[in-house]
């Protein structure tokens, strides 16, 4: 799918992304703290509100302790190339000359959950994986009778596999939400 149709002369934005756009306007952290940004206020934003904002999570201090030069660096980082990318590929419109930044509908279809792994934590789809393997073999010992499992009911051993599945599924759901683009204050890779 292409990210822009020709309309009398023109270019006129298309409402979704093809995967392999996505991944590429995604690929830079400075647009991806733009797309949560405008999610986040969803509305028209100033270049430099943006840019100021932007620069105050890459140096991981408040807006009121930036420098003239962090700003600069970012706002024409942004003016000169993540917002002109971003527009042509749809996601925004870019007025250059009034320097005003408008999300357009394809924006709201950018939810990325990045499966942050820090540490000795392993991804969801592992530790689904591994709930799974374990609810299987609970399920063969419940089946062939071998103790400690014939020592409760079968329905116990059923409920305790359920129970495990919808914790499990509650706490990924929560912690999806505040990992999803535009949502938290701060955009995900800075929490």
């Amino acid at each position: 799918m292409a990210s822009a149709q020709q309309v009398d002369g023109g270019s006129k934005p298309a409402t979704e992304l093809s995967e392999d756009e996505l991944f590429d306007l995604l690929s830079n952290q400075r647009r991806r703290f733009a797309v949560h940004l405008l999610k986040h206020e969803s509305e028209t934003m100033e270049i430099g509100d943006m840019a100021e904002q932007i620069a105050a999570w890459e140096n991981d201090i408040d807006t009121a302790e930036l420098t003239g030069s962090e700003r600069k660096r970012v706002y024409t980082a942004l003016q000169q190339s993540h917002l002109p990318k971003m527009d042509r590929a749809g996601v925004v419109e870019f007025n250059k000359n009034r320097g005003v930044i408008e999300p357009t509908p394809a924006v709201e279809d950018v939810d990325l959950y990045m499966d942050v792994v820090e540490g000795k934590e392993i991804p969801w789809s592992s530790y689904y994986l591994g709930l799974s393997g374990v609810a299987v073999v609970l399920t063969g010992a419940v089946w062939v009778g071998a103790w400690p499992f014939a020592l409760l009911p079968d329905v116990a051993w059923m409920l305790a596999a359920a129970v495990a599945f919808t914790f499990s599924a509650v706490v990924h759901k929560y912690y999806t939400a505040e990992m999803k683009v535009g949502e938290p204050e701060e955009p995900p890779e800075l929490q």
